[in-house]
C-alpha cells in the first residue's frame, strides 16, 4: 500500500508550507484516479499521529494538512514531494497506508 502512496505522492507538489501547515496540490499530470486518491489520503491522514486535520478542495485539486511539527518534521513533506525515500518519509507514508 505504501508503494501506491509513493505513486500518488509523485503527482503532488507543495504549493505553500509553514511548519504545522502544508498545502499540497495535484500536478497537471494527475488523472481522475489521482483525484480519487485524495479521498483515500484524507481518510488515512486523520488517523495518523501528528496530523491534526486535512481539508480538501476538489475544485482547486489541493488539500491543506495541519500537523504537529514536533511529531512530523517539516522536511518530510518536501522529501515526499521530491520522491526522496527518507526514513521519516517512509514512516509517514507507512502510517498513512495503515490509517
Amino acid at each position: 500500500m505504501s508503494h501506491d502512496l509513493w505513486r500518488f505522492a509523485a503527482l503532488m507538489r507543495i504549493a505553500h508550507h509553514i511548519p504545522g501547515r502544508v498545502r499540497l496540490k495535484l500536478g497537471d499530470g494527475a488523472d481522475a484516479a489521482a483525484v480519487a486518491g485524495v479521498s483515500s489520503f484524507t481518510r488515512s491522514a486523520v488517523n495518523v499521529r501528528g496530523i491534526r486535520s486535512v481539508k480538501v478542495n476538489p475544485l482547486a485539486r489541493s488539500c491543506v494538512v495541519e500537523y504537529d511539527p514536533d511529531q512530523i518534521p517539516p522536511s518530510v513533506w518536501q522529501d515526499i514531494a521530491d520522491g526522496r525515500r527518507s526514513a521519516q518519509a517512509d514512516r509517514l507514508l507507512q502510517a498513512l497506508a495503515e490509517g
